[in-house]
C-alpha cells in the first residue's frame, strides 16, 4: 500500500483544515487507517484511527470534539477534518495503514510522506 497525504497548510487559530490521504491498491478497505502527528523535536503521536469498514473510530483526547476521521473506500481515501485548531496542533501529520488496533506508530505498516500543518496564534 502506498499512501500520500495532502491538505496541510497555514491556518489561524480557530480555523479548520481537512487533510486527506490517498491510497493505492485494491485492499484499502481491509486496512485500519490512522493519523499521527509529529511536532518539531517531539515523538510521533497518535491522533485518530478508523477501522476498515468505517467503524471503530478513536480519537486522541486532545482532539476529541474538534477532529473527525472518516474514509471513503470507493475512493481509497481517508480524511481528517480538523476544526477549532490550536497552535499546539502544529505538526507534520502522517497517515498510516495497518492491520492491528494499536495506537502506537509501530502498529502500522505503511506510512505516507506527511503534510505540514501550522496554526498561528
Amino acid at each position: 500500500v502506498q499512501l500520500q497525504a495532502f491538505g496541510g497548510g497555514l491556518v489561524q487559530a480557530g480555523g479548520s483544515l481537512r487533510l486527506s490521504c490517498a491510497a493505492s491498491g485494491r485492499t484499502f478497505g481491509s486496512y485500519i487507517m490512522g493519523w499521527f502527528r509529529q511536532a518539531r523535536g517531539k515523538e510521533r503521536q497518535f491522533v485518530a484511527r478508523i477501522g476498515g469498514s468505517g467503524s471503530g473510530t478513536y480519537l486522541e483526547d486532545s482532539v476529541k470534539g474538534r477532529f473527525i476521521i472518516s474514509r471513503d473506500n470507493s475512493k481509497n481515501t481517508v480524511h481528517l477534518e480538523m476544526n477549532s485548531l490550536k497552535p499546539e496542533d502544529t505538526a507534520v501529520y502522517y497517515c498510516a495503514a495497518g492491520r492491528s488496533w494499536s495506537l502506537q506508530p509501530n502498529g502500522f505498516d505503511y506510512w505516507g510522506q506527511g503534510t505540514e500543518v501550522t496554526v498561528s496564534s
